[in-house]
Order: structure tokens, then C-alpha cells, then sequence
């Protein structure tokens, strides 16, 4: 494997429209601020406001944006991947918690067959005040293929490898691609989990998984269905519906607490 320029073992690619740059900034200075050396890949509308001075500043190599997120996601990662060992995309209004990559690359060194390190997501608003911290823990990657989705995507890090094997992100999804790319890499390799908290993920009222909740379930059960054996997918109906319930109460509840935060 040819070296990053800087030497950096991690990318990250950040995708935005550039509409959110105060988020934006949060998102960069919490890769910026990880003990790990991180090289970045941001893509963008190139006549976003500002978004040239923001890669600058933030050392970013930056590429016009292809039109959806997941393309977005999968020229960034082609454009440096075959120089990093592991890899992942953080969404422009999301953080790594301190230390997030440290423990991420550490579980990834220490289990050289796992495509992928994980840890508990906390559920924030738009001032950054938690709403919900999601513990995946180890039993997550069990429940995957039927259950609750319960790994979260933002402080998650792939091995390099692992994502060229299966091909990135399949972009017939809208919403739901994480999911079926985890479960496409934990047929490669174990999902292993860090057990600390590696990430805030931002709920606000423009964000893609709240704002079109239905699409992201019917999504989220075809890539499930796809990962099932011929004769799971016959019996899928009997867990899907309670999921759906479980999935949109947690959604609800999170919705709550942001409302009463807010009403304070």
C-alpha cells in the first residue's frame, strides 16, 4: 500500500452542500482534534460560500460534488483510499467524540480480521446538548441483519480493504446505505465494538434520517431482506412490523426530549 503524503493511516471524507457552515466548522475541528493524524477528503458544490478558504484551513483536499450523498461519499474515498489503512465519511453536522479514533484504529490494530470498529453514538441537538446516548455494545452486530439498526455510521471506522472489497456504497440507496454496507462488510469480517462513547450525531429538523423516516425504514428492511438467506426473507414480515414500532418509537422519544430541551 502506497502512504498518504502526510503519512496519515485514517481518511475521512466529509460531504456537504455547504448550507450548514457553522455545523460544518464543528465537524472539521473534531477530525482536527483527534490524536490520530487524519488526512480529508471534503466534497462539495465547488460555488459554495466559502467552502474553498474551509478546505484551506482545514487541510482538506476538496472535489465537486456528484449529486448524491452516497456518490459524494464514494469519490472521496476513491480518490485517497488505497493510501489509508482505514477509512470512514462523517456527515458535515456531525462529531467524533475526543479520543474517538484513537479507540477506533486501536480495536481495528488489535483484531486484524474485523472490517469495522464501532462504539455508542450520543443523539444531540442543534446547540449540542444530549438528547439520547445510543449504547450499540457488542450484541448490535447480532441483531443486524433482522433487527434494530444500532450501529451508528458517524464515529464507525472501516478497514480500507474491507471497503474495496465490497465495492463502498451502493447509491440505489437514498437513506439507508450504512446499513447495507455494514451488512455487506460483516460478511468479510467481525464488527467489533470499542465500548466508549466515538461520536454526537446531530438531530435537528433537516436532518436526512428524521426528516423522511418512513423511507429510511422501507430502505433499511431491503437491505435486510438482501442480506437474508432465500428462507429467512420468506418469514421476514414476522419481525419487521414490531422493528418498525420499536424504530419509530425511539424516534419519537428523541423528538421529545429535543422539544422539551427546547421549550426550556
Amino acid at each position: 500500500m502506497p502512504e498518504s503524503r502526510t503519512g496519515a493511516r485514517v481518511l475521512l471524507v466529509v460531504a456537504t452542500l455547504g448550507r450548514r457552515p457553522a455545523f460544518l466548522r464543528q465537524s472539521l475541528e473534531s477530525i482536527q482534534n483527534q490524536a490520530v493524524a487524519v488526512d480529508i477528503v471534503m466534497v462539495a458544490p465547488l460555488d459554495a460560500p466559502g467552502i474553498e478558504e474551509t478546505a484551506r484551513e482545514f487541510g482538506a483536499e476538496l472535489l465537486p460534488d456528484p449529486g448524491s450523498l452516497p456518490l459524494a461519499i464514494n469519490v472521496g474515498m476513491e480518490a485517497k483510499s488505497a493510501r489509508h489503512e482505514y477509512v470512514n465519511w462523517l456527515n458535515d453536522d456531525d462529531l467524533l467524540q475526543p479520543g474517538s479514533l484513537a479507540a477506533t484504529v486501536a480495536a481495528l490494530d488489535h483484531n486484524a480480521v474485523a472490517s469495522v470498529a464501532y462504539g455508542a453514538c450520543s443523539y444531540i441537538n442543534e446547540s449540542g446538548e444530549e438528547l439520547w446516548l445510543s449504547k450499540a455494545g457488542p450484541w448490535a452486530t447480532r441483531v443486524l441483519s433482522w433487527g434494530p439498526d444500532l450501529i451508528p455510521q458517524p464515529g464507525m471506522l472501516i478497514r480500507a480493504s474491507a471497503w474495496a472489497q465490497v465495492g463502498g456504497l451502493d447509491p440505489s440507496f437514498d437513506l439507508a446505505f450504512d446499513l447495507d454496507l455494514l451488512l455487506r462488510l460483516k460478511k468479510i469480517g467481525p464488527l467489533v465494538d470499542t465500548g466508549v462513547t466515538v461520536s454526537s450525531f446531530r438531530w435537528h429538523a433537516d436532518s436526512l434520517t428524521v426528516d423522511d423516516r418512513a423511507k429510511n425504514i422501507t430502505e433499511s428492511e431491503r437491505a435486510k431482506r438482501a442480506a437474508l438467506s432465500a428462507s429467512a426473507r420468506k418469514v421476514a414480515w414476522l419481525w419487521e412490523a414490531p422493528v418498525r414500532v420499536a424504530t419509530r418509537f425511539a424516534a419519537r422519544e428523541v423528538q421529545r426530549r429535543a422539544r422539551a430541551i427546547n421549550s426550556r
